[in-house]
């Protein structure tokens, strides 16, 4: 029981050599060309990659978070960098400091940044131009013609009535401090008619609550701590923008939106009113030597991130295309736009990847390897017959001495014995056993004329 098994097993093993052997150089040349292609595309991105967020406490950082959690999953680091903010995060972009940033609305040269190897992965929120301010400060300066949502809420609904007060503008490196004198000059406020200051957005929080500041400007996503704790802080309000429409016809990069009545808290009616604001839209730039893996997952997680209901939007208004400055790149488009492939749904994000940048040519080497491939069968015929044909060589010399040397007869016959032994012990598949067979069949033919030979021709 145990020799059939044997030699079934080593039959196996034997046939699966040849065919390895057999192969062996077209296997060898899809290889190489396996190794030179992954060489060339680069298709798995690198382990860390660096996003530009913003200072603390905002909402870049905030969603800076969300994001490295996210990557987090796939393997991806994502470091952190901290900026003033837009502003400084685009110029990270440009000096290649930052892989990946968010950057405001109007901040960008859409000429210049493109050239560049700038490009955006989509609109991802907006951000409004909350203007906030203490009560106190700023009772008796209503205008003389009223909005009408100011007549339900009292307080300030024009940028004139900011002249004369202490008002932080945000640090430089944000954006916000040009942002805010283009709408300042716009209504005839020059520097001199306010005293501003440059203070990150916390500190300046704390300075309006503290009574230091009377007014404060703030660019930002409503998912920011700072804007939820001013928004429920006593003793301060925030601007109803009375003509925001006119400032959405001046200026291409800010739009009016509305903040509807407890939107922001339900049970406390927060706010109490709808609230009209200015907003500009962010979005997610990338450089082109960022690899296109990673943009692909940052612009994949931003579907998760930004894709539902909001403060401004409706579900599904962002991530979006239309609002975005710079082009949108391959991947962005394909995220918010497109259909993503169906063995994305199945395959581990390395080997979708994998897949995704490789395709190409894994149908160019199976195109190249199909007429390569007509050629192991015959090798592997070549060498399984070769096992028996050699022994041919060594049949047709004993018969050759037995008719130059009859002499030798009894020597030959023991050769003959011999060849027949190696024979029987050689193993060949099932398919070629008729070829064995001939052999034997052969090896027997030349002892039968050997032995019908006369003695006396000895």
């Amino acid at each position: 029981m145990i020799r059939p098994l044997r030699q079934t097993l080593v039959l196996w093993l034997l046939s699966l050599r040849d065919l390895l052997v057999s192969a062996g150089p077209v296997l060898l040349l899809a290889l190489g060309v396996l190794v030179a292609a992954y060489a060339w595309l680069d298709p798995q991105p690198p382990r860390q990659v660096t996003l530009a967020t913003g200072p603390a406490g905002s909402a870049y950082a905030e969603f800076g978070t969300r994001y490295a959690q996210a990557l987090a999953r796939q393997g991806i680091r994502v470091r952190l960098l901290a900026t003033e903010g837009a502003q400084a995060n685009l110029q990270a972009l440009r000096d290649g400091v930052a892989d990946l940033a968010f950057v405001r609305g109007g901040s960008a040269d859409p000429q210049a940044d493109s050239e560049a190897g700038i490009a955006s992965l989509g609109a991802l929120f907006y951000e409004p131009v909350w203007v906030f301010h203490r009560t106190d400060a700023t009772a008796g300066r209503a205008p003389t013609a009223t909005h009408s949502v100011a007549k339900e809420a009292p307080g300030m609904t024009r940028l004139t009535q900011l002249r004369g007060l202490r008002v932080n503008i945000d640090q430089p490196g944000s954006g916000v401090p040009e942002l805010v004198q283009r709408l300042l000059a716009a209504n005839a406020i020059g520097g001199d008619d306010i005293v501003a200051s440059q203070l990150p957005p916390e500190a300046a929080t704390e300075a309006l609550l503290g009574g230091s500041l009377d007014a404060l400007v703030l660019v930002s996503a409503p998912e920011s701590p700072v804007v939820g704790r001013l928004l429920r802080a006593p003793r301060i309000a925030l601007m109803d923008v009375a003509r925001a429409d006119a400032y959405a016809r001046r200026f291409a990069f800010v739009q009016s939106v509305t903040l509807p009545r407890g939107v922001a808290d339900l049970a406390a009616d927060l706010p109490p009113h709808d609230v009209a604001l200015l907003a500009t839209t962010t979005s997610l730039l990338t450089r082109e030597q960022t690899h296109p893996a990673l943009r692909q997952l940052f612009a994949q997680a931003a579907q998760g991130l930004h894709g539902d209901t909001g403060w401004f939007n409706r579900a599904r208004d962002f991530p979006n295309t239309r609002t975005s400055e710079l082009p949108v790149s391959a991947e962005g488009d394909r995220a918010i736009n497109g259909t993503p492939p169906f063995w994305q749904r199945y395959l581990p994000f390395w080997a979708s990847n994998l897949l995704e940048r490789m395709w190409l040519v894994i149908g160019g080497l199976i195109v190249l390897l199909l007429p390569l491939s007509r050629v192991v069968p015959p090798l592997y015929t070549y060498r399984v017959r070769q096992r028996v044909f050699r022994w041919y060589a060594r049949l047709r010399r004993i018969e050759a001495r037995l008719a130059e040397a009859p002499a030798e007869r009894e020597l030959l016959l023991n050769e003959l014995d011999e060849l027949d032994r190696l024979a029987n012990q050689t193993t060949v598949p099932l398919a070629h056993t008729d070829e064995l067979y001939a052999l034997r069949g052969h090896i027997e033919a030349v002892r039968r004329r050997a032995l019908a030979r006369p003695y006396n021709d000895a």
